[in-house]
């Protein structure tokens, strides 16, 4: 069925989504020449990911609207985790469960062909035009990665509560850019920068966030029958790739960069 560029129903900061078609949104991506191959990326990326049975939306087209690429979806009805939490509708431990379970599935979920490694995706960040990590720890940031034991999963890549929508049939997973094949621990060392690291920066309680990072983290051990410390260990191996991958994509503050910056440097300097 064709559709139409309809009434926006929600906006971030790389794109707005329309209503499209009955059942349908369109995610249109805001002009940017370098954004539209990385939007592609995100097509193919939820394309297969609605394919293996992961709670992701159904990917039906690809369209140009007044210049502007967009991706014709699945519409999913209902509050995202983020703003049940900012209403404080459900607590920080029921928001990590959900969280940790729809880890649990993706983690299980054999990644489907074309979805990156960890390391290419890293190699190619640091090798783009607008890189902004400093030179000097590239080549520690890359035998770092040289060191992880190797694991092949799937991971979302960019697991937070702004990304899950509660819709009556469950929670849906839904930006798919970052998808990549790395050990599971990468989805919750992502969890635990942001929600520990950068949010409480500009946070009214930042006890909620790294909260809410706790209960991920308990759920998750639980559930992958893992003690918390074992778990914690493995997640922290894999902290200092994500400060990297933040500072790759992510402009931020310049004070909380250098804080960033100043992480990745400590755990790159040879122990005594």
């Amino acid at each position: 069925m064709p559709g139409s560029l309809g009434k926006k129903i929600g906006e971030g900061g790389s794109a707005d989504i329309h209503a499209w078609a009955p059942g349908q949104v369109v995610k249109l991506f805001k002009p940017a020449r370098e954004r539209e191959r990385l939007s592609r990326h995100e097509a193919k990326m939820t394309r297969a990911a609605f394919a293996a049975g992961l709670p992701a939306p159904e990917v039906f087209d690809e369209v140009t609207v007044e210049g502007r690429f967009g991706i014709v979806m699945s519409r999913l009805d209902g509050p995202t985790l983020l703003q049940l939490l900012q209403t404080r509708a459900i607590t920080p431990e029921q928001a990590g469960a959900i969280l940790a379970a729809l880890s649990i599935s993706v983690h299980k979920t054999p990644p489907p062909p074309g979805v990156i490694c960890l390391g290419d995706l890293i190699q190619t960040l640091l090798q783009s035009p607008g890189n902004l990590l400093p030179k000097h720890l590239a080549a520690g940031v890359r035998a770092l990665l040289e060191s992880l034991p190797s694991r092949d999963g799937l991971c979302h890549g960019d697991l937070h509560a702004g990304n899950v929508i509660m819709t009556a049939e469950g929670p849906r997973l839904i930006d798919w850019t970052w998808t990549r094949r790395a050990g599971p621990a990468l989805d919750l060392a992502h969890c635990h920068v942001a929600l520990c690291e950068l949010i409480p920066e500009n946070y009214d309680d930042p006890e909620r966030p790294r909260a809410l990072n706790a209960a991920i983290q308990s759920e998750y051990a639980r559930l992958a029958g893992m003690s918390p410390v074992a778990l914690t260990a493995v997640i922290e191996s894999y902290v200092p790739i994500v400060r990297a991958f933040f500072l790759l994509v992510w402009r931020g503050s310049p004070a909380l960069r250098g804080r960033l910056i100043q992480r990745v440097e400590d755990a790159l300097r040879p122990e005594d």
